[in-house]
């Protein structure tokens, strides 16, 4: 039943981002379509999804939860931060800033979340959303420091609490602990733009996995970071949890959003602060690609 699920699921996701690779070869979505896109699932559709996440009964069992995976979460970021110091010195500068943010920051928090509701339902969901705090946290400090000077704390601060996907975990958290029910117009017309989500993240995917040369995308440092990206951090997470009394979806979510592959955000950076964008963006499109291959096998495993 599982692995029918799964099969079914990552499917699903292949002909989504399938889609997306057609219709920009055909050009009926435009390279402009690529950031109208983006701006449409991050200021709007994955924050409707997340508060439909939270709209359910709630207990002491899933208080405790929201705390085991935020420290989980925590600690992730910095054995990421770890790793991003200690395996590229020998990279050549430009590559160097592309890698160490690409360690650090995943696409958990775009493609992150429709896997794990695909996965584990709106409960799922609903802990992805409080992993991601301290991954976003890092993103605008540690992450951004890797192409320029570190933000002053102010603007970290600003960046974190006023992100849409967080201010959406605050809506969440009042309507699931208050327990107020909100107008059916609402609830409905919120649930139904947050159903959107695994739709046209994936179709955004496919526009950007469209405008890489397939031959060009392959070399020795763009392979070992795929291993650490999408093998080696979520095997690291997939043992601690097991050595310590973690549920399993809590573990399941944790080492599903570890495996998620270098967010876009690492070849827009790289480009807007003189990183390597070329090799940023192979990057991205090679972990994208093998995510559909480890993603399902993780699945399995756990």
């Amino acid at each position: 039943m599982i692995n029918s699920s799964l099969i079914n699921l990552q499917g699903m996701l292949f002909l989504l981002v399938a889609s997306g690779v057609v219709l920009r070869k055909l050009g009926i979505l435009p390279d402009s379509a690529k950031q109208v896109l983006t701006d449409l699932v991050i200021d709007l559709i994955l924050p409707c999804n997340i508060i439909s996440s939270f709209l359910i009964e709630f207990n002491m069992d899933i208080l405790k939860g929201f705390a085991v995976i935020l420290v989980i979460a925590t600690l992730i970021q910095f054995g990421c931060l770890i790793i991003a110091n200690t395996f590229y010195k020998k990279e050549p500068e430009r590559r160097k800033k592309v890698l160490q943010y690409g360690t650090v920051c995943s696409n958990a928090g775009f493609m992150g979340n429709p896997i794990a509701e695909g996965v584990y339902g709106a409960e799922g969901l609903m802990y992805a959303s409080i992993f991601l705090v301290p991954q976003r946290i890092v993103m605008w400090s540690a992450g951004v420091s890797y192409f320029t000077e570190s933000p002053d704390k102010k603007t970290v601060v600003k960046k974190v609490l006023t992100h849409p996907c967080i201010v959406a975990v605050y809506i969440g958290l009042f309507f699931m602990i208050t327990q107020i029910s909100m107008p059916v117009f609402l609830e409905n017309t919120i649930r139904n733009v947050g159903g959107c989500t695994t739709t046209v993240s994936m179709v955004l995917i496919g526009t950007i996995l469209a405008e890489v040369k397939a031959g060009s995308i392959f070399d020795k440092g763009i392979m070992k970071y795929t291993f650490i990206r999408l093998f080696f951090i979520p095997f690291l997470v997939f043992i601690c949890c097991r050595l310590f009394p973690v549920s399993p979806m809590i573990s399941g979510v944790s080492v599903l959003l570890t495996g998620m592959p270098a967010g876009s955000t690492t070849a827009i950076l790289a480009a807007k602060y003189d990183g390597d964008y070329i090799f940023a963006t192979k990057c991205v499109v090679v972990t994208t690609l093998l995510s559909l291959v480890t993603i399902p096998l993780w699945c399995m495993v756990l």
